[in-house]
């Protein structure tokens, strides 16, 4: 019986550093890659014209019964032919015409849905740049938008990559269908038009900051802490030192700066909005948000861009990173790693304000 207790534990030992020596190969691979270029990625784009065609022929099909199906698939067969004749008649005389011809309006629909870094900026700056390089100014550009904020600095390049369609003078369309808080709603608010669902939840114009403090519990133990800095505002909060009430100050300070900066650029993009009622951090949901005006409409993502298939080529394009095999080992630790040290990771890079 002691044998077997040993052998035991002797396998839990060999497995425990056989464990360790596959996640520091695995993380000294991922820290290799995260130093090189990465691979380029893919854009995708999809015509939801044809999609929502699909689905609604479909739909169709399955609810006749089989001697109407056959018929049905043979007048399909009829139709797709005819459609394929007239959409090379078409493509010859807008060859012909092209110096004259007008072409017909497009939408392109991006999605972002953002979390607490902000991380799909990433693809959003790829999304913006690839429309960007084809649309006009009859064109508009969909953005269905979901986040319930996150960092200053994250938000603010997402919200940057927003600006350049409007400095391009292309119509810009912002979709709520969940939440669109802070930071979402900093991105938002650049929209000519911003839509809702009715439940959506929208606002949370302000910025939050929180950090443990563990001075009193190390002291306690008899463990010291030096925090050594040059400038006086170098650190202002600590995890394990002690904050003193001019640092706690400063840190309100600047807190207090960001928030005057958010609401300004909440003013500057939607003057129609009382700042001082909507800045205080609360949010709405959809109708009451309609009532403060932080949206526009009352309306679904999905409800509003099928309206738009009825007049426009409807296109949605999404940008997917390319990873190779380490990075996606990498990735899955990452978010292993980020659920099991979360408090620890997220306060260390403190004070990083985030705009809630």
């Amino acid at each position: 019986m002691e044998f077997l207790f040993e052998y035991g534990l002797f396998l839990a030992k060999c497995l425990t550093v056989l464990v360790s020596l596959i996640i520091v190969i695995v993380f000294v691979l991922g820290s290799t890659q995260r130093g090189q270029p990465s691979q380029q990625g893919e854009l995708e784009v999809k015509n939801i014209n044809e999609a929502v065609k699909e689905i609604s022929q479909s739909l169709t099909r399955a609810m006749l019964n089989p001697i109407q199906q056959k018929a049905h698939h043979k007048a399909d067969k009829k139709r797709l032919k005819q459609e394929e004749k007239n959409r090379k008649k078409q493509l010859k005389r807008e060859l012909e015409d092209e110096a004259e011809a007008s072409p017909a309006s497009r939408v392109f629909v991006l999605e972002f849905d953002g979390d607490v870094q902000a991380s799909a900026v990433d693809s959003l700056r790829e999304e913006v740049s690839a429309v960007l390089s084809v649309a006009n100014p009859d064109d508009e550009i969909i953005v269905k938008l979901e986040s319930p904020g996150g960092v200053v600095h994250g938000y603010g390049l997402a919200a940057s990559q927003l600006q350049r369609i409007k400095a391009k003078s292309i119509k810009l369309t912002v979709a709520v269908d969940k939440v669109a808080a802070s930071g979402g709603y900093m991105m938002a608010c650049i929209a000519d038009k911003i839509i809702a669902a009715p439940f959506a939840l929208l606002g949370s114009i302000g910025v939050v900051a929180q950090i443990p403090n563990f001075h009193r519990f190390l002291k306690n133990k008899e463990v010291d802490v030096e925090v050594l800095t040059a400038g006086e505002y170098k650190r202002t909060l600590t995890l394990f030192g002690e904050n003193t009430e001019s640092g706690k100050q400063k840190f309100i300070e600047e807190l207090e700066d960001v928030h005057a900066l958010f609401k300004e650029f909440v003013s500057e993009n939607r003057p129609q909005v009382q700042i001082e009622e909507v800045s205080t951090g609360e949010a709405w949901y959809g109708k009451r948000a309609l009532e403060v005006m932080l949206v526009d409409e009352l309306m679904t993502s999905d409800e509003y861009i099928i309206d738009k298939c009825e007049d426009c080529e409807v296109f949605s394009v999404q940008y997917n990173q390319a990873l190779n095999r380490w990075q996606k080992i990498f990735k899955k630790m990452q978010v292993l790693k980020s659920q099991w040290h979360t408090p620890v990771q997220h306060l260390a890079k403190l004070p990083d304000s985030q705009i809630r």
